[in-house]
């Protein structure tokens, strides 16, 4: 069943193959890997650093992993973007190969059949699928926290405090808790001792962070553990605040609800019917409860809990299967909960519709490509909001054009009149104009309206 949501994974790449802001450190770092390789004066990251540093060991595995595929892809002169496709391509497989060991340990744990409604289950579910090859932060370590899962199903501590190590360290700090809790029930279950924990997680924290000190150092170009910075920044100075705030419970009423919709029903199922599913999700929600103290809130930060709470989905539409033949009723119940995945299949398709809609910098950063000739001597300024909605260096085709991303140029790409995921009712329109701005020659002006 892993094709299935290998192929949805990939159909999600295919209609929204554009990325935003949030991803593009990783993304122009793993461009800058493949295109400029040693020569780190070209980095993006030294000129566009962003609010706190970010690790070089992500974009540093996926670049590995693409660079014969890209290689091939220059040979045959395929344009950048469709080297963008194979690196997100890359890492969504990465996500889902740790979910395809996740889904097998929940198999030995649950049996079989719940393996099965668990990939169906997740692959009706737009957020999981969406994020899964999208290079951010929360995307490589989703694939870190999908082993750790697994290892605590077959209760294998050792690699559990491995990847607990690095992925705190190195990845998403805020793991700390989630995985920090997961060894805590271990610990007081008595399947695991302070001993253990200890003689493991102490050499593999120290390696983990050995390792990103001295890589993000030279990538960097100054001494530089990533981690530690967004502690700095976030826990110390308190400032994530500044990007926007919600509600303690909003994670509870929105966020989650918005990642499960139908299936949430499902899970909460499953949570009543089995003390299993209750002790793999107290971890999760715990961490939810204590992760909502922040004021500062995104729905990727918790996408995490997604997965576990899958597997009570699962259990519940296991359950209701195998009663299927009991009565009238029971064939009724099995209807309903079939219902409710072709409604939140319904629903994902509509989300990524809109979402394949809602990355004009990218569409404009393309359309301004197949407009202007390829072999004109040109620069181009892509403004704040365009670089913020899917243009990126990939995006930047012809390597005669000059200036991407600086303030002085010939030409100017602006956006304006977009609201997000409101375009939907409306028709795209590209208009093109042409005439005397200031002190330069054209004024490239793309309307979405």
């Amino acid at each position: 069943m892993d094709w299935v949501l290998n192929l949805v994974g990939m159909a999600y790449l295919f209609f929204a193959p554009y990325t935003k802001v949030e991803e593009s450190f990783n993304l122009q770092a793993i461009h800058d890997i493949l295109y400029h390789g040693t020569n780190i004066s070209q980095y993006d990251h030294l000129e566009f650093s962003g609010v706190v540093p970010r690790t070089f060991l992500g974009p540093l595995l996926i670049s590995g992993l693409a660079s014969p595929i890209v290689l091939l892809a220059r040979i045959l002169r395929v344009t950048k973007l469709g080297s963008q496709v194979v690196v997100r391509a890359i890492l969504g497989l990465l996500v889902l190969e740790a979910f395809r060991r996740f889904r097998k340990s929940v198999e030995r744990h649950f049996g079989p059949v719940t393996g099965i409604w668990l990939v169906l289950v997740t692959a009706v579910q737009f957020h999981f699928n969406f994020y899964l090859s999208r290079p951010l932060p929360n995307t490589f370590a989703m694939a870190a926290v999908l082993l750790a899962y697994s290892y605590w199903l077959e209760q294998r501590p050792t690699p559990l405090i491995i990847t607990t190590a690095f992925s705190v360290l190195v990845l998403r700090f805020e793991l700390a808790l989630l995985l920090g809790l997961v060894l805590l029930a271990e610990l007081s279950s008595g399947r695991l001792s302070i001993r253990k924990l200890l003689a493991v997680g102490i050499p593999a924290g120290l390696g983990s962070l050995a390792l990103t000190i001295a890589v993000d150092s030279w990538f960097w170009q100054r001494p530089l553990w990533p981690e530690g910075e967004v502690i700095w920044f976030n826990l110390i100075l308190n400032r994530s605040h500044e990007y926007g705030t919600q509600p303690w419970g909003w994670y509870f009423y929105s966020a989650l609800p918005r990642c499960l919709n139908a299936t949430g029903l499902l899970a909460l199922g499953g949570l009543l019917l089995d003390s299993r599913c209750r002790s793999m999700a107290l971890p999760a929600l715990s961490y939810v409860v204590l992760y909502s103290c922040l004021p500062h809130k995104e729905l990727r930060f918790v996408l995490y809990v997604v997965p576990v709470l899958n597997v009570a989905a699962a259990r519940a539409c296991t359950a209701l299967w195998h009663s299927r033949l009991k009565s009238f009723k029971h064939v009724l119940a099995l209807l309903s909960m079939c219902m409710l995945l072709v409604l939140n299949l319904l629903a994902s398709c509509m989300l990524l519709y809109i979402s394949a809609n809602n990355y004009p910098g990218g569409m404009a950063l393309s359309r301004l490509h197949k407009i202007e000739p390829r072999h004109s001597d040109v620069s181009v300024h892509i403004d704040v909001f365009t670089a913020q909605t899917g243009a990126s260096r990939f995006g930047e085709l012809h390597p005669n054009w000059r200036g991407f991303l600086f303030c002085e140029f010939k030409y100017h790409l602006e956006i304006r009149n977009t609201t997000m995921c409101t375009r939907d009712k409306q028709k795209k329109n590209y208009k093109i104009e042409k005439k005397k701005w200031s002190d330069v020659d054209v004024k490239i002006k793309i309307d979405i309206s």
